[in-house]
């Protein structure tokens, strides 16, 4: 394989951003498990690979070898496919016996069904990262937004069509974990994954355009409501269901806050002349300004998507969930963007173009109802 200079400085950076994590350090495990990871080296799965070692146990990788190839260069790593129709697929992992697995890279239910099915005999305890969007009318969330609301559905549950049916999908790969390991599945279902190594930049947009300070775009009102889990958070929870034995349902979030405070943390966390000017969440419609799109982990608390961000996680927190600071989350989120390559940096993959704040804060001071705001 020909040597990659930028792979090589990538997974050199990630690395060390892993390895120096304050939060790693959390004492070995009672019992050594061996665990089973399905993919494993892009956002969550790092960080989760590392927490178990810490934990003081022995991790296999199962993935096709082609993303952050050199990341965990001292574990066992079984190369294949989890499309069992693609090359010889999932037959690394026949005779093979785990305490547990790990899937962080199931999307499709017939190729998720299969890997359970094939390990069914094999490993104990199945744990499957879902989605909180799994659910039925998910962006209704509120006071109803429990384990117990029913999973969504497809017209055609074939469909493998991940980039519109992402959400959906989802609740049917839950199912054929299900079917094929009764009573044996944790289900773990995340709302929006923030932290280092998050490639989608949804929440680091917000530190990074703090830090870059002037005068910032905060969307609708301080009291909206916003949500997140902590990448580490959560690699530490799906850890501890395996060391536990828990198999149940569980959100995986942090429990609402106003979208006020979380952009206050970042100002008092983030050396910077930043200031905020708040902009009515109708005036945004007008100027073309979406929630996600725009400006990502807001919802106007008036719409239909005011919901996708409360969620309770009531049932994790009991389980032993543990939720760091905030202001841990936006200052490793920070540093870790900071680490990358200038022209990774020169761009955000998520939220306003500095242009486009600027023309639409142009437009809300010459309103005249800024004044009065």
């Amino acid at each position: 394989m020909p040597f990659d200079r930028r792979e090589f400085i990538g997974a050199s950076l990630a690395a060390a951003s892993l390895a120096a994590a304050p939060w790693a350090s959390a004492g070995t495990a009672d019992k050594k498990l061996k665990i089973l990871v399905l993919g494993g080296t892009r956002f969550l799965g790092p960080h989760t690979v590392r927490h178990a070692q810490e934990r003081g146990h022995e991790v296999t990788l199962f993935n096709r070898g082609r993303t952050n190839a050199g990341l965990f260069p001292n574990l066992e790593t079984i190369i294949g496919n989890r499309d069992p129709e693609i090359d010889k697929g999932l037959a690394g992992l026949e005779g093979r016996e785990w305490d547990a697995v790990i899937d962080t890279s199931g999307y499709v239910p017939r190729i998720t069904g299969a890997s359970a099915g094939l390990l069914a005999d094999s490993v104990g305890q199945y744990l499957f990262v879902s989605t909180i969007c799994q659910y039925d009318n998910w962006a209704e969330g509120g006071t109803n937004g429990t384990e117990e609301r029913p999973r969504a559905t497809l017209d055609d549950p074939t469909t493998e069509d991940v980039s519109t049916h992402y959400c959906a999908l989802k609740a049917y790969c839950e199912r054929a974990v299900e079917e094929a390991m009764p009573g044996r599945v944790a289900q773990i279902r995340p709302g929006l994954i923030v932290g280092p190594r998050d490639g989608t930049d949804r929440f680091t947009y917000w530190p990074v355009r703090i830090d870059q300070g002037g005068e910032v775009l905060a969307p609708g009102k301080p009291s909206d409501l916003t949500q997140y889990i902590d990448v580490r958070d959560l690699a530490r929870f799906m850890v501890h269901c395996l060391e536990q034995g828990l198999t149940d349902t569980y959100n995986v979030v942090r429990n609402p806050m106003p979208f006020g405070d979380l952009l206050s943390a970042c100002l008092n966390t983030i050396d910077s002349d930043a200031k905020l000017t708040w902009v009515p969440a109708d005036f945004l419609a007008a100027h073309d300004v979406q929630a996600w799109r725009d400006v990502p982990a807001w919802a106007d608390s008036d719409s239909a998507l005011a919901g996708s961000l409360t969620w309770s996680a009531d049932k994790a927190l009991a389980a032993g969930l543990t939720i760091s600071p905030l202001e841990d989350t936006i200052r490793d989120t920070l540093a870790w963007f900071r680490s990358l390559p200038e022209e990774r940096q020169a761009t955000l993959r998520a939220g306003l173009s500095r242009d486009k704040e600027a023309s639409v804060l142009e437009a809300w001071h010459s309103s005249g109802q800024a004044e009065g705001s």
